[in-house]
């Protein structure tokens, strides 16, 4: 597999440092046949450590610490923490014992021993969780070894690919367990879409690498060549077995690799050493919170969302992300005739299959709420807009499009008349209601004549000039004039300012601000300003009289004034006070933008009286 990752060992003339895990330094090692005194620096991890890294914020991993020795027997006897150092020969003659049991070349060198260090003691904490996900993807692994007649240690090189880190992705796009990139991935059937994506699948991508490792040992009938060319393509290894004369033996061929590819296979053969004789290192696994034999599957036949089967089953979402890591974005595009697997515990598979018809047809409350605003925002008109031209008035513009003055002055936040030429101005904001005409000819010649709904007008902000009906002269009109008034409670038995707060939906800093409260003590009778109250008169004038002429009945909006919290939306605030609407919320507020909602505004809300 072509993953063009970069080795960060710098490799020059002369010997290798490697890490001396003793003291903890650097030491000069001198390669054969070399009599120079040039060293190199080892400057920071390779790919391969970054790949155990990204096991440290795994969340699969998260409240679980090492077993203890009274869960695990301690054969050696070792304490916790303590780090065992063992001379060269002690690692070539283990390595030699599993050679010998192994089809694979396992020899050790120096750039084995680098790796061993590597894994035994630089990163000992996130080697152990590699061993704990090794008993959940192990046992999957060898099942399809095994049945493609390959070498179980084969299973060890998924370690050195992404330390089996499910979601694991390369900087150069390689994802999944087995990492492979898109190219290699689609010839092997693993499939790539916007919601899916088969290479992060256990099941798909194991037989994906299984039978793309058996192709290439048809090819160069040497496991380790197999590796090379797993990691950096068969073409990068064909052309340095040419630069090497024709030698197909990989540490022949090594200088002329990649280097990545030369650090690659020392890693896999390092890896097969430090999993075999963890124990002898005092390594323990972190234990996972299921094993392999825990899991099973179910067969998904609808669309279905992670938090649809969190929600009705109560599994945690990160458990269900962790068991099926091929959806992307929480989402199963499952359907009839193109079935998905679900991976979940099997305790969990019964209630699974005794639900699933509900569990397609269940919503989230967050499912819900956006339906919810899709379908409001379908209803929502958009805004109208005119370009002023050279000797247009805001009085020209308002008549051309029957409206007031004031109206064309609030929606486009003008505190004077003045305009300039070229000029975008809204003639009907967003979401408005439009009105009748007020005479038959504006009716007839109007491009916007829609018969008004009454219901809706009587939630449209009071402070908007209304039409008078057609009968009446076009010069007659109405105006509102409103006033805002405290809205009062009076308290009683076994009331406190923090039950008031949250019936009103005020802070305790208001109430007393308000009420010029010092303390919290308050008395039976006391008569608090809880909130505000806008008291609108409806008065008709015409355009040659400068006062009322008569004065309707006075129409009283209670409202109170509601703090937005995170993650509140329109709708939710409406939800939570009766009376009141997402329409009326708009209004009172002028807000144009549901999205402008921030935590911390202030704004108003209607309540039923």
């Amino acid at each position: 597999m072509n993953i063009k990752r970069f080795l960060l060992i710098l490799i020059t003339a002369g010997p290798v440092l490697f890490f001396n895990a003793a003291s903890g330094q650097n030491t000069p090692i001198n390669t054969p046949g070399d009599t120079t005194k040039n060293y190199v620096e080892f400057v920071k991890d390779d790919f391969i450590a970054a790949s155990l890294d990204s096991l440290a914020n795994l969340k699969f991993f998260e409240g679980y610490d090492c077993a203890s020795a009274a869960e695990i027997e301690n054969i050696f006897g070792f304490n916790a923490g303590f780090v065992p150092v063992y001379a060269d020969s002690v690692y070539y003659n283990r390595l030699k014992k599993l050679d010998a049991e192994s089809p694979i070349d396992l020899k050790y060198n120096q750039y084995v021993k680098d790796y061993i260090e590597l894994y035994a003691f630089k990163k000992r904490a996130l080697t152990e969780r590699v061993m704990g996900l090794a008993q959940i993807y192990f046992p999957l692994f060898e099942e399809y070894l095994d049945k493609y007649n390959m070498p179980l240690e084969l299973k060890y090189l998924a370690i050195v690919e992404s330390a089996l880190n499910p979601v694991a992705k390369s900087p150069v796009g390689a994802s999944g367990l087995w990492q492979f990139m898109y190219g290699t991935g689609k010839s092997y059937n693993l499939q790539l879409t916007s919601l899916v994506d088969d290479r992060r699948d256990p099941l798909k991508s194991t037989i994906a690498a299984c039978q793309h490792m058996t192709d290439l040992y048809k090819m160069y009938n040497d496991w380790l060549l197999v590796l090379a060319a797993y990691n950096s393509g068969a073409g990068n290894v064909n052309k340095a077995i040419r630069r090497s004369g024709g030698k197909r033996d990989f540490w022949q061929i090594r200088p002329f690799l990649p280097l990545e590819t030369r650090g690659y296979v020392p890693a896999f053969i390092a890896v097969n050493y430090v999993m075999s004789y963890a124990a002898e290192h005092n390594l323990r696994a972190v234990q996972p919170r299921f094993y392999h034999y825990e899991i099973d599957t179910v067969i998904v036949r609808d669309v279905l969302t992670f938090s649809q089967i969190s929600a009705m089953l109560n599994l945690p979402s990160e458990e269900i992300q962790f068991l099926n890591p091929s959806f992307k974005s929480g989402v199963i595009p499952a359907t009839k005739g193109n079935p998905y697997v679900l991976r979940l515990q099997k305790k969990n598979i019964p209630d699974f299959v005794n639900n699933e018809a509900q569990l397609y047809a269940y919503r989230t409350q967050s499912e819900l709420e956006k339906e919810q605003v899709l379908s409001m925002m379908k209803t929502v008109t958009t805004a109208e807009y005119h370009k002023v031209k050279k000797g247009e008035s805001l009085g020209s513009v308002s008549k051309k499009y029957h409206c007031s003055v004031s109206e064309l002055k609030r929606w486009n936040h003008l505190k004077s008349t003045n305009l300039k030429v070229g000029q975008r101005l809204v003639v009907r904001p967003e979401s408005s209601m439009p009105v009748q005409m007020a005479s038959a000819k504006t009716t007839t010649d109007s491009p916007r004549q829609v018969t008004a709904d009454k219901t809706a007008l009587a939630s449209v902000d009071t402070s908007v000039t209304s039409k008078q009906p057609a009968a009446e002269k076009d010069t007659a009109h109405t105006i509102a004039k409103t006033k805002v008034e405290n809205k009062y409670h009076k308290v009683k038995s076994g009331e406190t300012l923090g039950r008031i707060s949250e019936k009103y939906n005020a802070s305790l800093a208001d109430l007393k601000k308000w009420n010029k409260i010092k303390g919290s003590t308050i008395h039976v009778g006391d008569r608090l300003v809880v909130g505000k109250i806008e008291v609108t008169e409806q008065i008709a004038v015409t355009q040659t009289e400068a006062k009322p002429k008569t004065k309707q009945a006075a129409k009283n909006l209670d409202f109170i004034y509601y703090t937005v919290r995170q993650g509140d939306t329109l709708w939710k605030i409406a939800q939570k006070h009766d009376g009141t609407t997402v329409d009326q919320i708009r209004k009172l507020n002028n807000i144009s933008n549901d999205k402008s909602l921030k935590p911390g505004q202030k704004i108003k809300v209607a309540v039923a009286s």
